[in-house]
């Protein structure tokens, strides 16, 4: 596998305030990554800079080889980003898994849609007239999870798929990441605070504390291989 992304020097700051600070990372195509640490850590500020969301205050972030700034708009739709609380537009289930299908200009729009239900455990037959209202809160993340599932990206990035979700439809999801990369190839970044569920998909993992790259805090009894596919600096950080 080859580096999909690599950072180097990279500084966020919002408000003058330092939010992460990554001296280098490199990411492979292909691997399932892992982002874990306490809230604030600077998961979510990553994860917008992988998407081309936003670009860093300093350094530089490269994808497939090439520098990335002044290019963030062009590069979107190379990378999907489910934040932890998904929006759904006021239309029905396939409307909704649709919708960026249909701005992209694919062609085979109720097939894609119908696999990415499945994909994500609903049954079209049964969901996909529904309107946004009528789905209970999993539901209505597995449709906002399908809807960035059927764009199949080369990357996708998760960030806590599985907050408020009861353990059969953390499992759905987990199988519906699981696809995306077996069938589709797609690299992917999750983020998370559930240790098992993160190693039951993970490849390799990396710990954020306060913005910086951290040492690992595992649960007891637990531990993560030795890191292989991701090479990352830890800054000095403790």
């Amino acid at each position: 596998m080859s580096a999909l992304y690599e950072l180097a020097d990279v500084v966020q700051r919002y408000d003058d305030r330092e939010v992460l600070r990554i001296p280098a990372l490199s990411i492979e195509s292909g691997i399932i990554l892992g982002l874990a640490g306490p809230n604030g850590g600077g998961k979510s500020t990553l994860l917008r800079l992988l998407a081309f969301l936003e670009a860093p205050a300093e350094g530089e972030v490269r994808y497939r080889g090439e520098p990335t700034r002044g290019r963030e708009y062009a590069l979107r739709g190379e990378a999907t980003c489910f934040p932890q609380e998904p929006y759904l537009l006021k239309r029905t289930v396939r409307a909704n898994v649709g919708f960026g299908l249909s701005v992209r200009g694919v062609a085979d729009i109720r097939e894609r849609v119908d696999a990415a239900l499945w994909q994500v455990g609903l049954d079209p037959a049964r969901f996909s007239g529904r309107s946004w209202r009528q789905l209970s809160g999993g539901e209505a993340k597995r449709v906002a999870l399908a809807a960035r599932l059927a764009l199949r990206p080369r990357v996708l990035l998760l960030d806590e798929p599985t907050a408020n979700l009861d353990k059969d439809s953390a499992e759905l999801v987990r199988r519906a990441v699981l696809t995306a990369r077996e069938r589709d190839g797609a690299t992917l970044v999750v983020s998370g605070h559930d240790q098992p569920w993160l190693r039951a998909i993970c490849d390799d993992m990396l710990w954020l504390r306060e913005g910086r790259v951290s040492a690992p805090v595992l649960e007891q009894g637990h531990s993560w291989p030795a890191a292989a596919s991701t090479q990352a600096s830890e800054g000095g950080q403790p």
